[in-house]
């Protein structure tokens, strides 16, 4: 599937309008900077039988797998993330993994739909990008229309049932103060992956080249900044990988589901 990355985001600063372009197609690139006062999430897709050690495996690695929503199986909406939400046409690209190898990358999920299935929808830092920036923190992929930078580590993941990999990070380069600062902003939201989980060399958890990430976008790091890793909702997908599972789906890295929930109302400390 090709990607499609538009000018003007700020032209879908509504939920509802956002995920109306998504599911006519006139949208099909990362999500960072839609709609950006509401609640973004990262999507798993799962046959009931999965259902329940997804849960645990949830439960057991919270800062990557935040739970903001559990759909009824076989059910293409959530009520509680959004009025006129459809499940299987509203995130603009969506990855179909088959026994741990990614088999296609679509826009629409009805001809794959089954009764069965059930949808994780989990926290996203996108939904933290905002409160950064209104605390006067540069994020560079934003600035530039990219998405984020995304990187398997050696930090494994808490098992549960079949599941199992490595933790999956986002990366956003920044000046140490505005890095301190960044870890007191995001620390008060767990709901959406909460503060950085490390500062500094990305060697220390297994990242060899900052310059290849494994999803998303490479981002130039100044000469007075460091590397800044947040826990990240793409770990479902090298989680998926590495355990084999017969079938899950997942959201294309950096597209995401828009919610009507709102940013100011996540759940604070």
């Amino acid at each position: 599937m090709t990607l499609h990355f538009h000018p003007s985001p700020a032209a879908y600063a509504d939920a509802r309008a956002a995920r109306r372009a998504i599911r006519n197609g006139e949208w099909r690139g990362h999500t960072s900077g839609l709609a950006p006062a509401h609640v973004q999430g990262n999507l798993m897709i799962l046959p009931q039988a999965l259902a329940q050690d997804f849960q645990t495996f949830c439960q057991q690695n919270p800062k990557p797998c935040p739970v903001l929503g559990v759909s009824r199986p076989g059910a293409r909406d959530l009520p509680a993330l959004g009025a006129d939400l459809d499940l299987a046409t509203d995130v603009p690209g969506y990855v179909v993994y088959e026994h741990g190898e990614k088999v296609a990358e679509v826009g629409d999920l009805t001809p794959l739909w089954r009764d069965d299935f059930v949808t994780f929808v989990l926290g996203c830092s996108f939904s933290f990008e905002s409160a950064l920036i209104e605390a006067g923190i540069p994020l560079r992929h934003v600035a530039q229309g990219r998405n984020v930078a995304m990187y398997k580590t050696s930090i494994p993941t808490q098992p549960a049932g079949p599941f199992h990999g490595p933790l999956v990070v986002s990366m956003r380069p920044m000046r140490a103060a505005d890095a301190i600062k960044a870890v007191q902003v995001t620390a008060r939201v767990p709901a959406v992956h909460g503060a950085p989980v490390h500062l500094g060399d990305p060697s220390l958890i297994g990242i060899a080249d900052i310059a290849k990430p494994d999803f998303g976008d490479a981002i130039d790091i100044a000469p007075d900044e460091i590397p800044v890793f947040w826990a990240c909702g793409v770990t479902p997908q090298a989680v998926a990988m590495a355990a084999r599972l017969p079938l899950c789906i997942t959201h294309a890295p950096g597209l995401m589901l828009i919610t009507d929930l709102l940013n100011r109302d996540l759940p604070y400390r």
